[in-house]
């Protein structure tokens, strides 16, 4: 009984909780978050606490025989309500209900905890069982009660889940619906653990001996369901934020062609603070639209109202919707004007729109600047537009209409 089977799991769960640490006390009120690390804390203090090594250390050093059992059924109780709660907060909904929701499931697992104590002190267990205390005591007053007790809030709180997560299942797709169909296939290895227990209970009950059920299946049946039900829990959560850095990365790199084409003329392009490479993604992401915005902002005196007419035609004409042809559009008036003011060395243009204010943002409306810098690199209309401003840049310059 060297505990190997329960220490595994538990170290797999502290290294899971010490990944999420960081972001826990980064967003410590985020209930999601904190459900989260609170199923994988008591899922490893259970794992921990119920291997056998851990039992007999624990009974010696408080000196009360088999108090490891209240122990473990209690940390067993607040690992099925963690459950819940995760589930809870996981579906969302309105903030009340589900705080309400919550409040319900840890008070009554709390009175669970409080009666599995009381229980526990009521009985009289005085010989130490490591492995099969459930059968060996299970005509014993009290702690008879206290065993089914724990069995029966471990069952209910097993139903509960199979029903909440495969209802939900049916309501959703992709990771979130595999996810809840892996918590599902765990928590039927719990049942089964569960239907073990009680099978080897009552057999008892009866003066039949099925113990090898509890002390052998049982531990088994207990640990595949735990781990399977972990990866469940984690691996939408997992997707969904490689899914997220993923979306945050592609930004950045579809805007990569329009901060080129702005880059040589950004008013800050020399003397801003650069953010380190290691930065998160969401930064990056914010720093490079603040370069797009910085070289718009200069470029706005050499902005030519006719070019960006003529490549909204030119780009409708050719089958693009509205959207995608203002896109076009601004990506053709932009690169015309990086070649405007190219071919402005002196800043004339710039000096004498100095007197004039420009137009407020609103009045233009907002700007995707992911689609215009795919048509920078994609869109005919835009190239077509880059091809006249470079021969107009070769001819004398001449400031464009606004």
């Amino acid at each position: 009984m060297d505990g190997t089977s329960y220490y595994i799991p538990a170290a797999a769960m502290a290294v899971a909780l010490t990944v999420k640490a960081p972001a826990l006390i980064r967003s410590w009120r985020d209930p999601l978050l904190r459900s989260v690390c609170g199923l994988l804390t008591f899922a490893g203090l259970v794992f921990f606490f119920a291997a056998p090594p851990t039992i007999a250390e624990v009974n010696d050093a408080t000196g009360i025989t088999n108090v490891s059992a209240p122990l473990v059924y209690c940390l067993l109780s607040a690992f099925s309500a963690s459950c819940l709660v995760l589930v809870v907060n996981w579906r969302g909904g309105p903030p009340e209900v589900t705080r309400r929701v919550n409040r319900r499931i840890i008070a009554g697992y709390s009175v669970v905890i409080v009666a599995l104590i009381t229980l526990f002190v009521l009985g009289d267990a005085p010989r130490e069982r490591l492995v099969d205390l459930d059968t060996y005591y299970a005509n014993t007053p009290y702690i008879r009660e206290m065993i089914v007790l724990y069995l029966a809030s471990l069952t209910v709180a097993g139903v509960a889940m199979n029903f909440m997560c495969g209802r939900w299942a049916l309501q959703v797709r992709g990771w979130l619906r595999a996810g809840l169909l892996i918590i599902v296939t765990g928590y039927l290895f719990n049942l089964a653990y569960l239907a073990t227990k009680f099978t080897a209970v009552i057999a008892r009950w009866n003066g039949v001996n099925l113990d090898y059920l509890s002390s052998s299946a049982a531990p088994v049946l207990a640990s595949a369901g735990a781990q399977i039900s972990a990866l469940g829990f984690c691996l939408p959560l997992a997707c969904q934020r490689a899914g997220d850095s993923w979306h945050t990365w592609s930004t950045y790199r579809r805007l990569g062609p329009l901060w080129r084409e702005l880059r040589a003329v950004s008013a800050h392009a020399d003397r801003a603070v650069r953010i380190s490479w290691w930065s998160p993604a969401e930064l990056q992401v914010t720093q490079r639209e603040s370069d797009i915005h910085d070289g718009m902002l200069s470029l706005y005196p050499y902005f030519d109202s006719e070019v960006r007419s003529h490549a909204y035609d030119a780009a409708v004409a050719a089958g693009s919707d509205p959207l995608q042809a203002q896109a076009e559009a601004d990506a053709a008036m932009v690169t015309a004007a990086v070649r405007a003011r190219a071919a402005d060395p002196e800043g004339r243009v710039i000096s004498s729109a100095e007197a004039t204010a420009a137009p407020s943002a609103s009045a233009e409306g907002p700007r995707d600047l992911v689609r215009m810098s795919i048509a920078l690199r994609q869109s005919p209309v835009v190239a077509a537009a880059r091809g006249r401003a470079g021969t107009r840049s070769g001819s004398d310059f001449h400031e464009p209409t606004r």
